[in-house]
């Protein structure tokens, strides 16, 4: 891994959160990769908030990695919006898979892991293939927000990741969904349709229902399990 990520002690990690607060997610975005370009990344699950962010990120420059983990279980729709986001912004998406096929998994795991055990399903699929996504990396682009959930209110616009021993930047973390929603309106970003029939939040196909009014907007991910987050942020 690069030490590129050595460059931001904590004190600095400090005075840039504070810098931030008065800055546009677009200008977080171009300050980012402009600092760690080519060792940053766009990790890119097809929601809302990430494809606001592909639209960032081509601006300031469209060779940035942009990644995505494939647990070969994603929505039709969500291939969709990638084939169009590559089609009006001209970027490319890096997959990263698991080393197990889904059949594979079943042999050492027993069929349908994410029924009985959605925590290690999320280990094998996503938390293994993000590492290598990271791994010759020293800063990684995500789209989380503070008031996505309680787990990530306290999320600061630069982070030391310690997790996966990087920088990370949230350029949406003071964004609310309205935000979100009115940025792609804007700018004409292509996004899943899914989020039109109740999928705020959308995951992998067995692990994601539909939100019903009223419901808090991740509790169609893990339904029936005490789960809010896969792992991949800390």
């Amino acid at each position: 891994m690069s030490t590129k990520n050595l460059e931001l002690a904590a004190e600095e990690i400090k005075e840039l959160n504070a810098r931030f607060e008065n800055s546009s997610a677009e200008q977080i975005v171009e300050w980012a990769v402009e600092r760690f370009s080519p060792d940053i990344a766009l990790a890119c699950s097809f929601g809302a908030e990430d494809v606001a962010l592909v639209e960032m990120v081509a601006k300031v420059d469209p060779q940035t990695r942009i990644f995505y983990l494939d647990t070969d279980l994603l929505f039709a729709e969500t291939y969709g919006v990638r084939d169009r986001l590559v089609e009006k912004y001209g970027v490319g998406f890096v997959p990263y898979k698991s080393v197990w096929s889904l059949a594979e998994q079943a042999q050492n795991h027993g069929d349908q892991l994410y029924s009985r055990d959605p925590n290690l399903c999320c280990q094998i699929r996503k938390i293994e293939p993000l590492k290598n996504a990271l791994s010759d990396l020293s800063a990684w682009i995500t789209g989380i927000r503070r008031d996505q959930a309680p787990t990530r209110a306290n999320a600061g616009f630069i982070e030391a990741d310690e997790k996966f021993g990087l920088i990370k930047f949230n350029p949406l973390a003071s964004w609310t969904s309205e935000d979100v929603w009115a940025y792609i309106g804007k700018h004409g970003v292509p996004y899943n349709p899914l989020h039109n029939q109740g999928y705020p939040s959308i995951g992998c196909t067995p692990c994601t229902r539909q939100v019903l009014p009223g419901e808090d907007p991740r509790a169609g991910r893990w339904a029936g399990f005490a789960k809010k987050e896969c792992g991949l942020h800390a």
